[in-house]
Protein backbone atom coordinates (compact mmCIF):
# COMPACT_ATOMS: atom_id res chain seq x y z
CA UNK A 1 0.00 0.00 0.00
CA UNK A 2 1.62 3.63 -1.05
CA UNK A 3 0.36 5.79 1.82
CA UNK A 4 -1.22 8.86 -0.17
CA UNK A 5 -2.69 10.53 3.27
CA UNK A 6 -2.70 11.26 6.81
CA UNK A 7 -6.49 9.42 7.00
CA UNK A 8 -4.77 6.32 5.74
CA UNK A 9 -1.66 6.59 7.47
CA UNK A 10 -3.73 7.03 10.84
CA UNK A 11 -5.51 3.48 9.50
CA UNK A 12 -1.98 1.55 9.10
CA UNK A 13 -1.31 2.56 12.34
CA UNK A 14 -5.03 1.50 13.52
CA UNK A 15 -4.13 -2.06 12.05
CA UNK A 16 -0.65 -2.59 13.95
CA UNK A 17 -2.19 -1.69 17.30
CA UNK A 18 -6.13 -1.80 17.66
CA UNK A 19 -7.89 -4.47 19.50
CA UNK A 20 -9.87 -6.21 16.62
CA UNK A 21 -13.66 -6.70 16.91
CA UNK A 22 -13.14 -10.51 17.14
CA UNK A 23 -11.45 -9.20 20.30
CA UNK A 24 -14.62 -7.31 21.48
CA UNK A 25 -17.18 -9.88 20.59
CA UNK A 26 -15.47 -12.39 22.29
CA UNK A 27 -14.89 -10.39 25.48
CA UNK A 28 -18.79 -9.92 25.69
CA UNK A 29 -19.34 -13.46 24.20
CA UNK A 30 -18.46 -14.40 28.51
CA UNK A 31 -21.38 -13.34 30.13
CA UNK A 32 -20.88 -15.95 32.79
CA UNK A 33 -17.76 -14.04 34.24
CA UNK A 34 -18.31 -11.97 37.29
CA UNK A 35 -16.32 -8.93 34.58
CA UNK A 36 -16.87 -5.85 36.76
CA UNK A 37 -18.00 -3.88 33.89
CA UNK A 38 -20.97 -6.47 33.13
CA UNK A 39 -23.58 -5.23 35.82
CA UNK A 40 -26.40 -3.27 34.67
CA UNK A 41 -25.63 -0.55 36.92
CA UNK A 42 -24.74 3.15 35.55
CA UNK A 43 -21.07 5.02 36.69
CA UNK A 44 -21.50 6.68 39.89
CA UNK A 45 -20.04 10.47 38.16
CA UNK A 46 -22.52 10.10 35.49
CA UNK A 47 -25.14 9.89 38.19
CA UNK A 48 -23.54 12.67 39.96
CA UNK A 49 -24.19 15.02 37.45
CA UNK A 50 -27.74 14.13 36.91
CA UNK A 51 -28.08 14.67 40.46
CA UNK A 52 -26.60 17.65 41.28
CA UNK A 53 -27.61 19.55 37.84
CA UNK A 54 -24.40 19.91 36.48
CA UNK A 55 -25.53 19.16 33.26
CA UNK A 56 -28.97 18.87 31.99
CA UNK A 57 -28.74 16.58 28.75
CA UNK A 58 -31.08 15.81 25.83
CA UNK A 59 -29.52 14.54 22.99
CA UNK A 60 -26.73 12.14 24.04
CA UNK A 61 -24.43 10.07 22.12
CA UNK A 62 -22.09 7.41 24.35
CA UNK A 63 -18.82 6.02 22.97
CA UNK A 64 -18.10 2.45 23.51
CA UNK A 65 -21.91 1.45 25.28
CA UNK A 66 -20.79 -2.01 25.75
CA UNK A 67 -23.88 -3.77 26.86
CA UNK A 68 -25.64 -0.46 27.62
CA UNK A 69 -25.29 0.02 31.18
CA UNK A 70 -25.05 4.09 31.14
CA UNK A 71 -27.54 4.47 27.43
CA UNK A 72 -29.87 2.86 29.78
CA UNK A 73 -29.76 4.84 33.04
CA UNK A 74 -29.45 7.97 30.63
CA UNK A 75 -32.72 6.95 28.41
CA UNK A 76 -34.24 6.77 31.90
CA UNK A 77 -33.83 10.13 32.65
CA UNK A 78 -35.62 11.58 29.18
CA UNK A 79 -32.52 11.32 27.28
CA UNK A 80 -32.77 10.86 23.69
CA UNK A 81 -29.65 8.25 23.31
CA UNK A 82 -27.32 6.95 20.68
CA UNK A 83 -25.15 4.25 21.85
CA UNK A 84 -21.93 3.18 19.44
CA UNK A 85 -19.61 0.34 20.21
CA UNK A 86 -17.66 -2.08 17.67
CA UNK A 87 -19.11 -5.13 18.93
CA UNK A 88 -22.43 -6.92 18.00
CA UNK A 89 -22.19 -9.37 20.90
CA UNK A 90 -22.21 -6.45 23.16
CA UNK A 91 -25.01 -4.38 21.32
CA UNK A 92 -27.31 -7.99 21.21
CA UNK A 93 -26.59 -7.92 25.12
CA UNK A 94 -27.40 -3.82 25.02
CA UNK A 95 -30.70 -4.58 23.44
CA UNK A 96 -31.59 -6.98 25.38
CA UNK A 97 -31.49 -4.83 28.43
CA UNK A 98 -33.31 -1.78 26.44
CA UNK A 99 -36.04 -4.30 25.29
CA UNK A 100 -36.36 -5.66 29.26
CA UNK A 101 -36.54 -1.75 30.44
CA UNK A 102 -39.22 -0.72 28.02
CA UNK A 103 -37.01 2.22 26.70
CA UNK A 104 -36.51 3.51 23.38
CA UNK A 105 -31.99 3.62 22.57
CA UNK A 106 -30.24 3.78 19.22
CA UNK A 107 -27.59 1.17 18.89
CA UNK A 108 -24.90 1.37 16.34
CA UNK A 109 -22.40 -0.99 15.61
CA UNK A 110 -19.69 1.11 14.21
CA UNK A 111 -15.64 2.36 14.81
CA UNK A 112 -16.38 5.39 16.71
CA UNK A 113 -13.77 7.29 14.17
CA UNK A 114 -16.50 5.99 11.23
CA UNK A 115 -19.14 7.62 12.33
CA UNK A 116 -21.85 9.23 9.97
CA UNK A 117 -23.63 11.54 12.56
CA UNK A 118 -25.13 15.29 12.10
CA UNK A 119 -22.48 17.82 13.25
CA UNK A 120 -23.02 19.47 16.70
CA UNK A 121 -26.06 17.43 17.32
CA UNK A 122 -25.16 16.14 20.83
CA UNK A 123 -25.66 17.89 24.28
CA UNK A 124 -23.79 15.28 25.67
CA UNK A 125 -21.40 13.08 24.85
CA UNK A 126 -20.16 10.05 27.40
CA UNK A 127 -17.08 8.08 27.30
CA UNK A 128 -17.09 5.13 29.77
CA UNK A 129 -13.69 3.27 28.92
CA UNK A 130 -13.09 3.81 25.63
CA UNK A 131 -10.65 6.47 25.68
CA UNK A 132 -8.19 4.39 27.10
CA UNK A 133 -7.71 1.99 24.36
CA UNK A 134 -7.52 5.12 21.76
CA UNK A 135 -3.79 4.90 20.45
CA UNK A 136 -1.95 8.26 20.92
CA UNK A 137 -1.98 9.16 17.21
CA UNK A 138 -6.30 8.77 17.34
CA UNK A 139 -6.00 11.20 20.04
CA UNK A 140 -6.45 14.67 17.99
CA UNK A 141 -8.85 12.71 15.69
CA UNK A 142 -10.66 11.81 18.94
CA UNK A 143 -11.09 15.41 20.65
CA UNK A 144 -11.95 16.78 16.90
CA UNK A 145 -15.03 14.33 16.86
CA UNK A 146 -16.34 15.53 20.24
CA UNK A 147 -16.47 18.83 18.82
CA UNK A 148 -17.73 18.43 15.87
CA UNK A 149 -20.54 16.49 16.98
CA UNK A 150 -20.97 18.62 20.33
CA UNK A 151 -23.80 21.53 20.35
CA UNK A 152 -21.85 25.07 21.56
CA UNK A 153 -22.16 24.68 24.88
CA UNK A 154 -22.70 21.40 25.60
CA UNK A 155 -20.36 18.85 27.71
CA UNK A 156 -18.23 15.88 27.39
CA UNK A 157 -17.60 13.17 30.27
CA UNK A 158 -15.30 10.42 30.36
CA UNK A 159 -14.35 7.55 32.70
CA UNK A 160 -10.21 6.24 32.14
CA UNK A 161 -7.86 3.81 33.25
CA UNK A 162 -5.72 5.96 36.38
CA UNK A 163 -2.08 4.88 35.41
CA UNK A 164 -0.98 1.52 37.69
CA UNK A 165 -4.83 0.98 37.98
CA UNK A 166 -6.11 -2.19 39.83
CA UNK A 167 -7.69 -3.00 36.24
CA UNK A 168 -5.42 -1.54 34.06
CA UNK A 169 -3.67 1.42 32.85
CA UNK A 170 -0.49 1.07 31.32
CA UNK A 171 2.22 4.11 32.38
CA UNK A 172 4.25 3.58 28.87
CA UNK A 173 5.05 6.47 27.20
CA UNK A 174 3.97 7.08 23.57
CA UNK A 175 6.88 6.50 22.33
CA UNK A 176 7.12 3.01 23.63
CA UNK A 177 3.48 2.23 22.34
CA UNK A 178 4.59 2.10 18.69
CA UNK A 179 7.96 0.16 19.66
CA UNK A 180 6.42 -1.97 21.28
CA UNK A 181 3.64 -2.49 19.30
CA UNK A 182 1.17 -2.34 22.37
CA UNK A 183 -1.05 -0.49 24.05
CA UNK A 184 -0.64 -3.35 27.08
CA UNK A 185 -4.31 -3.82 27.28
CA UNK A 186 -5.14 0.37 28.00
CA UNK A 187 -3.19 3.63 28.22
CA UNK A 188 -3.22 5.15 31.94
CA UNK A 189 -3.89 8.77 32.80
CA UNK A 190 -2.96 10.84 35.55
CA UNK A 191 -5.38 14.36 35.94
CA UNK A 192 -2.49 16.45 34.84
CA UNK A 193 -2.48 14.56 31.39
CA UNK A 194 -6.29 15.23 31.11
CA UNK A 195 -5.84 18.28 31.88
CA UNK A 196 -3.53 18.34 28.93
CA UNK A 197 -5.05 16.26 26.57
CA UNK A 198 -9.17 18.42 27.00
CA UNK A 199 -7.41 21.67 27.47
CA UNK A 200 -9.10 23.08 24.60
CA UNK A 201 -12.69 21.92 26.61
CA UNK A 202 -13.52 23.66 29.68
CA UNK A 203 -12.46 21.84 32.87
CA UNK A 204 -15.71 20.95 35.13
CA UNK A 205 -14.37 18.24 37.19
CA UNK A 206 -11.42 16.15 36.78
CA UNK A 207 -11.62 13.21 39.78
CA UNK A 208 -10.64 9.62 40.95
CA UNK A 209 -13.66 7.72 40.68
CA UNK A 210 -15.63 6.32 43.71
CA UNK A 211 -15.26 2.63 44.20
CA UNK A 212 -18.66 1.12 45.06
CA UNK A 213 -19.87 -2.04 46.65
CA UNK A 214 -22.26 -4.65 45.32
CA UNK A 215 -24.48 -3.79 47.04
CA UNK A 216 -24.53 0.36 46.00
CA UNK A 217 -27.12 1.27 43.72
CA UNK A 218 -24.34 2.36 41.22
CA UNK A 219 -21.38 1.23 39.71
CA UNK A 220 -17.46 2.91 40.87
CA UNK A 221 -14.07 1.02 40.90
CA UNK A 222 -10.97 2.02 42.28
CA UNK A 223 -8.06 3.06 39.78
CA UNK A 224 -10.38 4.80 37.32
CA UNK A 225 -10.37 8.88 37.22
CA UNK A 226 -13.18 10.48 35.67
CA UNK A 227 -13.75 14.08 34.29
CA UNK A 228 -16.38 16.59 33.09
CA UNK A 229 -15.61 19.11 30.26
CA UNK A 230 -17.61 21.77 28.62
CA UNK A 231 -17.51 23.42 24.95
CA UNK A 232 -17.55 26.59 24.91
CA UNK A 233 -18.95 28.44 21.90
Amino acid sequence: MLIKSNEQLLVVLDDLLREPQKFWNEFYDQTFKKTPFFVNKPDENLVSYLEKKMIRPNKVLELGCGAGRNAIYLAKQGCSVVGVDLSDKALQWAQKRVDEANISVELNCANIFELNLQEESFDFIYDSGCFHHIAPHRRVTYIEMIHKLLKPNGYFALCTFEEHGVYGGSAISDEEVYIKRSLEGGLGYTKNQLKEVFQSFEEIEIRKMIAMSDEDQFFGLEGFLVGLFKKNL
